[in-house]
């Protein structure tokens, strides 16, 4: 493996406690909320789209710094206009609509209104809901003589795709817009991250002192979400617990199954904190590591490593998968088989959002690193023994001359979890061995022959 030279530390992003004070300036939510709002009046200003039509809650929230709650996320209930030169108009179900109208003043006087969508389906199609809401969008329209303007649209349930379409207007894919909007972060944006960064910094430290053998996953994720949320965090999106011969090939689901000695066991932790994501894998092992084990680890790290140590702006996303090893030579068909296995994206209100890091689709399609992008890159090593593996990942902010990584408990090398209470008669036990105890002994046959009592 080539050497690298490490970047200079440069720590310039800061910690804050988690409340707003009198006698310090921390994030400034005044400032969060202007300049989010400008930036994709900007954006819209400079496309050939008339208005921006929002229903997915992390745009309207972008957008209008509104939010019902993490319950509503799959409700798709809630919208929001954003005219050409105009300010945002939500809608919103009655009690929400009301209370935004109280306390959320940015909104400014008759823009935060009742109003809901099809609810997936669930309100039944003859109620009128589907052509509601596109009655409501084609007056904002006219009023502002949109109506024959390309109206971008970030996702939409087909009733009312096809309702907006027969009142006349001309619908357009949106996401991009947003997508673009949102790649790059405020200053306030940047901090938000980094404390919730910093809350996942602390569950994997509990998570490291608890784990012995007999904890289950599903006990992990209790203790990590119970943290959290006890830190404050607004939602625990997931917590992924995989362990033993489920590492590989794994999914993203944790189970009953409980951590025994020398197993593999890795962890991913997505939380919010005051709507800022985390996405932050950690792999350890419980009472011992095999050596298989450690050379994935190792390899892993480096993959990692030197993706890191090359971001910098200017550098394309195309750059630094070109550092990652193609699937096939991780046991995989193709780059679609082994898709976010070597992988990169964005993190902001959503915990996949541009830029996206991938050999699928980024030699093709390169995207530019710019300063104030703040993403995850994760990679993945499957061991020799066929059952281990090691997945690792940092968040990391780009910085005018590389960048900073946000994610800190420490990484750099293979942890092993719970070993310190195995004794044996000659001392403590090698932390370093493999799970099957015959196999650690390096005395040879003739040497057991030679401990027999004499006939």
């Amino acid at each position: 493996m080539e050497k690298f030279k490490h970047q200079e530390i440069k720590m310039s992003i800061k910690s804050f406690g988690s409340m707003g004070v009198d006698w310090e300036e921390r994030i400034r939510f005044d400032r969060l909320r202007e300049e989010r709002l400008a930036r994709i009046k900007k954006i819209l200003k400079e496309s050939e789209l008339g208005a921006l039509l929002c229903f997915d809650m992390n745009n309207i929230r972008y957008i209008t710094a509104t939010t019902i709650g993490t319950w509503g996320y799959d409700k798709i209930a809630r919208f929001a206009l954003l005219p050409q030169d105009d300010d945002p108009i939500n809608w919103d179900f009655g009690s929400a609509a009301k209370h935004h109208t109280l306390y959320a003043p940015w909104l400014g006087e008759g823009r935060s209104r009742a109003g809901i969508s099809t609810l997936r389906g669930a309100m039944n199609p003859a109620s009128g809901r589907a052509e509601d809401v596109a009655r409501k969008i084609r007056i904002e329209l006219e009023e502002r003589g949109l109506l024959n303007e390309p109206v971008g649209v970030d996702m939409v349930e087909p009733p009312v795709l096809f309702a907006l379409q027969n009142e006349g207007i001309n619908i357009v894919d949106g996401q991009q817009l947003m997508q673009q909007a949102r790649m790059i972060k405020t200053e306030d944006e940047i901090l938000l991250l980094n404390q919730a960064a910093s809350m996942v910094d602390a569950a994997y430290d509990k998570l490291y002192r608890s784990m012995v053998p007999g904890m289950r996953e599903d006990e992990c994720v209790g203790l990590v979400s119970n943290l959290l949320y006890s830190m404050g965090s607004e939602y625990v999106e997931g917590v992924n617990a995989i362990s033993g011969e489920r590492c590989n090939p794994h999914p993203h689901l944790h189970s009953d199954r409980r951590l025994r000695p020398g197993d593999p066991a890795y962890f991913d932790i997505l939380h919010s904190y005051m709507g800022y994501r985390t996405c932050y894998y950690r792999t350890f092992a419980i009472g011992s590591a095999s050596r298989a084990m450690i050379d994935a680890y190792k390899r892993c790290r480096y993959y990692l490593d030197v993706a890191i140590d090359s971001i910098k702006p200017g550098v394309t996303t195309a750059d630094i998968v070109k550092l990652w090893p193609k699937a096939q030579e991780f046991g995989f068909a193709n780059e679609e088989d082994a898709f976010a296995l070597q992988y990169g994206h964005g993190i902001g209100l959503a915990i996949w959002e541009k830029p996206v890091f991938s050999r699928l689709v980024s030699l093709d399609h390169p995207e530019v690193i710019e300063e104030g992008m703040v993403f995850a890159l994760e990679t993945f090593w499957p061991s020799t023994d066929g059952w281990s593996a090691a997945r690792i990942e940092e968040e990391l902010v780009v910085t005018a001359d590389g960048c900073e990584v946000i994610s800190r408990f420490p990484a750099e090398n293979l942890m092993v979890a719970g070993g310190h209470h195995y004794q044996t008669a000659t001392g403590p036990m090698s932390l370093t061995r493999e799970t099957e105890s015959h196999k650690n002994n390096e005395y040879s046959a003739e040497e057991i022959k030679s401990w027999k009592p004499a006939d």
